[in-house]
């Protein structure tokens, strides 16, 4: 193959947008009416009354019931209030709602402006109102059970941190009190039950992509809120750094990465101050092993995000210092143990990955410093990753369109889990092929076979999953870039390649990244921003 002049593509893949803003309030939902114990008929648009227009009027027929329901719904979507700026919302253009001007009118170098009531919501929280304030604008029990299973069903496959016994019998606990009682509950049990409720409105169907933002950020808003009322920076808890990690994820799934790193740093020094790098058969040797293994859970949580975040905005990773070991992680009455994996083998799996991942790729491209010096360090590197992806249980290395499809068939979480675990290790093996400088070009070859595997597996997540690929930022920058690179190759092949057939699937990944796009690309403004740079190479 012939060699063309250096294409530079670790600037490619290192030059990417990453959309960050400051976070925002969303309407307060309706509190829940404890007293009639009667369930919504909308239970994931907390803020809308619309259990009127769910059912036909007494004496109608179902179709004129369901034309008045339409209606209904047709008239509070016109009267519903934008916390978008005056000018975002006239221009239909997203925005992030910052303060004095957004993002958008700081590039159009407009005024920025916002009505009386997106200033009111912005502001909802009260000094005075304390812990019964965000516990009275928690939806209905009923709804609240939706959005935790949707929680379950869809984040913690991929993050499992949390006790799922324990958490329940906290949860339930706490719905049996009265509206009374439940103002004396734990303040980061609240905390974690607001997060978990905006990470599930992530996930579920809402008439519109304005109506889950907002909703989730409320939700996300009470969370912070909750976890003040905890003093948490003062004392740091399990339950609070769980709770931190999660709002870390949910800040990056809503497109405001800079406020997820800049929180994540308070999360660590947190995750720091209370012991969890260090051996919990040192710091805490009379802990039942149930809690140990709690404590080495929820502290390679903190070091999976902060390594694999490190990758995508290129900063130094924090979570460097630790004596907890991989191998001390093992199965203690695991009920989530299927079809040869469970979470801890997941957990072990990711957690190998981060720690070479962590100094032979984040720490380089964090001082702009090449991965690798010369071929032959590229080649010991490649063969180390190689190792380590041999190594893992069964289940995670059964990569192909049909073992996936089959492996979804008889465990999702288990497809869920396979599908992250392969996205981060063929990323990571893109990037080092990628890697070139004046000693060392790219290896074309291994960086189109590492790129399709990775963002295939993007391709296959949003397929049997139904878009959930599509929330998950990590997920969807490493695609992105991943389509990038491969573009770029493929605009620079040789002329005499046009009918190899790896630059032949290497366009046809561009022209369905491309596709998948489009589909979003008319309520999302960064996925129409990222289809209009991917179709500029075709």
């Amino acid at each position: 193959m012939a060699q063309e002049a250096p294409l530079h593509l670790h600037n490619v893949a290192n030059s990417l947008p990453v959309h960050a803003g400051p976070q925002a309030a969303a309407p307060a939902p309706a509190p829940a009416d404890d007293s009639t114990g009667k369930p919504s008929e909308e239970p994931f648009s907390p803020a809308s009354n619309a259990s009127n227009a769910s059912n036909p009027t007494d004496g109608q027929s179902p179709q004129a019931g369901q034309q008045q329901s339409d209606a209904g719904k047709n008239a509070r979507r016109r009267n519903k209030p934008s916390l978008s700026c005056q000018a975002c919302t006239n221009k239909k253009t997203k925005c992030d709602r910052g303060r004095p001007r957004c993002l958008a009118c700081l590039k159009r170098r407009s005024e920025c402006h916002y009505s009386e009531l997106a200033d009111l919501i912005d502001n909802y929280w009260t000094h005075q109102g304390g812990l019964p304030e965000v516990i009275g604008v928690l939806p209905s029990r009923e709804q609240a059970d939706i959005l935790v299973a949707k929680y379950f069903d869809a984040v913690d496959p991929v993050y499992p941190m949390l006790q799922r016994d324990t958490f329940e019998h906290d949860y339930n606990q706490f719905w049996s009190h009265g509206p009374v009682e439940r103002t004396n509950a734990d303040a980061s049990l609240v905390a974690l039950i607001f997060v978990m409720l905006a990470m599930g409105t992530q996930f579920v169907d809402l008439p519109s992509l304005e109506e889950k933002e907002q909703t989730a950020e409320f939700y996300v808003s009470a969370s912070h809120q909750a976890l003040r009322m905890f003093s948490y920076l003062a004392r740091p808890s399990m339950r609070s750094i769980q709770t931190m990690v999660l709002i870390t994820y949910f800040l990056m799934n809503d497109n405001h990465a800079s406020d997820a790193w800049a929180f994540a740093g308070i999360l660590q020094r947190q995750a720091y101050a209370l012991g969890l790098n260090r051996d919990p058969s040192i710091v805490t040797p009379n802990a039942h092993p149930l809690e140990m293994q709690q404590r080495r859970k929820v502290w390679q949580a903190v070091y999976i995000q902060d390594t694999f975040l490190s990758v995508i905005i290129k900063l130094p990773p924090t979570v460097t210092h630790t004596d907890v070991r991989i191998e001390d992680l093992v199965e203690i009455d695991d009920s989530s143990f299927e079809h040869g994996g469970s979470d801890t083998s997941f957990i072990r799996s990711m957690w190998n990955l981060a720690g070479i991942v962590q100094g032979t790729i984040c720490t380089p491209r964090s001082l702009d410093h090449a991965i690798c010096q010369n071929a032959a360090e590229r080649a010991r590197l490649v063969a180390h990753f190689q190792k380590i992806y041999k190594s893992l249980p069964l289940p995670f290395r059964t990569f192909n369109e049909t073992a996936i499809c089959e492996l979804a068939r008889r465990s999702r979480r288990l497809a869920r889990q396979t599908l992250f675990l392969t996205s981060n290790y063929f990323h990571c093996l893109m990037l080092i092929n990628a890697d070139e400088h004046e000693s060392m070009a790219c290896d074309i070859k291994a960086t189109l076979e590492a790129a399709h595997e990775a963002v295939n597996s993007f391709f296959l997540f949003h397929t049997i999953f139904d878009g959930e690929a599509g929330v998950w930022f990590h997920f969807q920058h490493r695609a992105f870039s991943e389509a990038m690179i491969i573009a770029e190759l493929v605009k620079n092949k040789p002329p005499e390649s046009n009918m190899d057939p790896l630059y032949m699937v290497a366009k046809t990944d561009i022209l369905k990244m491309v596709g998948m796009l489009q589909v979003s690309s008319e309520q999302d403004v960064v996925a129409r921003t990222r289809m209009g740079v991917l179709s500029n190479y075709l």
